[in-house]
Order: structure tokens, then sequence, then C-alpha cells
């Protein structure tokens, strides 16, 4: 798998998610809720909205949206 680079939180909520369908429902402190309806049921993933993002916490948000790493 290609290293991932550096996202600040405002990317991935901004730009790859709202591309595939989530929006942004509200914002509470430093973490922006971004969530996605498919048939009765919502996905749900926070998203930090902080300069950087650890690789680890960006794994989890491409895990928790089901979307391939080749996407991102």
């Amino acid at each position: 798998m290609p290293k991932l680079q550096m996202f600040s939180g405002r990317q991935p909520s901004g730009n790859l998610l709202a591309l595939h369908g989530y929006d942004k429902v509200r914002q509470k402190g430093s973490h922006i809720i971004m969530q996605k309806l498919q048939g009765k049921t919502a996905i749900t993933i926070p998203v930090p909205d902080h300069e950087g993002v650890k690789t680890g916490t960006l794994l989890s948000i491409i895990r928790q949206t089901g979307l391939p790493h080749a996407l991102v």
C-alpha cells in the first residue's frame, strides 16, 4: 500500500467525503460530523478539524466510510 500523505481535517471532510455523498451535519468544537444516508440507516463519521490528521486516524476514517484506499 502506498504511503498516505498528510491531510488537515478540512481536506477529507470538505473534498473527499463530500464527493462520495457525505454531508456536513454539524461541528462541535474541533470535530466535523459528516453523515451519509444509506437506505434507512446513516453512516456518521467524526473528522477532527486539526492542522494535521495522524495516519491512524485517517485510516480509521477510510475504514468507516468503506471507500477503497486507492480513492484517497
